[in-house]
């Protein structure tokens, strides 16, 4: 029993970390594009760059999750990841910057899908939902970590080297979870844990090419590629120079509004899973509902100016996390959806398409922004182009969602 909170606990502290280096560049933003030399272009290139390798990553991770196991998974990318943080805190252009960033979201890749794939085999499956729900309020403390605190730790420290102390504690963290953390419960009367069934390549492909002819995988894979490409896109770079360059903000006060952001994810993340658990037994709907709320959300920004009151920016701040929270609820529809071996394929597939969003959404508003707005790439002009296409892309995911089924 106190075993397997013990590896919840280690494994979410990986995602913690994961979520802290996929959003870190928001409050950073500034010093970047100063020590760096970049323009919007390559500021959206350099933060996409994580995103794409996360998503590529999750190719082999798919093949291999059930077959493997998550430890030594997530222990050999995760000191990857450390490696990455490493260099980007020595980058002295946008080439090297980048590798860091590569590196970095490679080394991220499994640490969500992996504690998933744990959950499966330590926890009661009528609990799965709720527990992801804690998993993800817990990372997104990550995400609130570099807010406010990573501004403060940067004001006193520099960039550069608030990256490699979280390095360093990265690293001893996934020492921690190589020693203590095992695949699955052991079996009465072991001392070991059981070792996962055998699973051979062509079992592992034949298991892909079942997901892939799935209706269901290809709109909830569709549908989280938009719903997390707008949210992380915005969360994760784009919140704090709209915040600063658009509307004024000082960087605590854009800090403070992106840990905001977070905090409704904490609630909402716990909120959403409880209550398709345990009140209306339904994925589908709610991810609808979040999908909806989202886009009512991102319209009421498009309205948002340097007079609007900080009141109701906050609020449309909050709003935009708590009802993107739902997302996590795709994770168990299209594990629902699938035979019980095939948990690590299935949530593994549409995590490419999830992680795939935030790479195009960071590249492509930025591009956009820049080819509209030249002069002033991230003025209120451009964020309200940026934002009308997000609106868009949101509608039409809600519309598509209605066509899945559920178990």
């Amino acid at each position: 029993m106190c075993r397997r909170w013990l590896i919840f606990a280690i494994a979410t502290s990986l995602f913690f970390l994961s979520q802290f280096y996929r959003v870190s560049n928001a409050v950073i933003a500034p010093l970047l594009i100063k020590d760096l030399s970049l323009d919007t272009e390559g500021l959206g290139l350099i933060s996409a760059s994580f995103f794409y390798a996360f998503a590529v990553a999750q190719i082999p991770i798919s093949l291999l999750l059930d077959k493997i196991g998550a430890r030594s998974i997530m222990t050999t990318l995760s000191v990857i990841g450390v490696l990455g943080a490493i260099i980007f805190s020595w980058a002295d252009g946008m080439t090297m910057a980048v590798f860091g960033r590569i590196l970095m979201g490679a080394g991220m890749a499994c640490n969500l899908m992996g504690t998933f794939k744990l959950l499966t085999r330590w926890f009661a499956p009528r609990i799965f939902a709720t527990l992801i729900g804690v998993v993800i309020a817990i990372g997104t403390v990550g995400n609130m970590v570099a807010a406010t605190p990573l501004v403060l730790l940067v004001q006193q420290q520099g960039w550069r080297v608030s990256f490699q102390l979280i390095a360093t504690i990265n690293l001893i963290l996934v020492l921690l979870f190589y020693f203590v953390v095992r695949d699955r419960p052991p079996q009465a009367g072991a001392d070991e844990p059981s070792r996962e069934p055998s699973i051979t390549l062509q079992q592992a492909f034949g298991n892909l090419g079942l997901l892939l002819r799935q209706k269901d995988y290809w709109i909830i894979s569709v549908s989280t590629l938009v719903r997390y490409g707008v949210f992380a896109a915005f969360q994760a770079l784009w919140a704090g120079p709209f915040l600063m360059e658009a509307l004024g903000y000082s960087p605590v006060m854009t800090g403070n509004l992106i840990l905001l952001l977070n905090f409704a994810i904490i609630l909402g993340a716990p909120f959403w899973g409880g209550l398709s658990d345990r009140v209306f037994k339904t994925r589908k709907g709610m991810v609808i509902t979040g999908l909806v709320g989202t886009a009512l959300t991102i319209a009421a920004l498009m309205a948002v100016g340097p007079t609007t009151p900080l009141a109701v920016v906050s609020l449309l701040f909050f709003s935009f996390g708590f009802f993107n929270a739902t997302g996590i609820l795709m994770y168990p529809h299209i594990k629902e959806r699938m035979p019980p071996d095939m948990s690590g394929v299935a949530m593994a597939g549409i995590n490419f398409f999830n992680m795939m969003g935030p790479a195009i959404f960071l590249q492509g508003l930025g591009s956009l922004m820049q080819a509209l707005y030249p002069q002033a790439s991230r003025g209120s002009g451009a964020f309200n182009a940026a934002f009308l296409l997000c609106l868009i892309c949101l509608s039409a995911a809600a519309g598509i969602y209605a066509f899945t089924r559920e178990k």
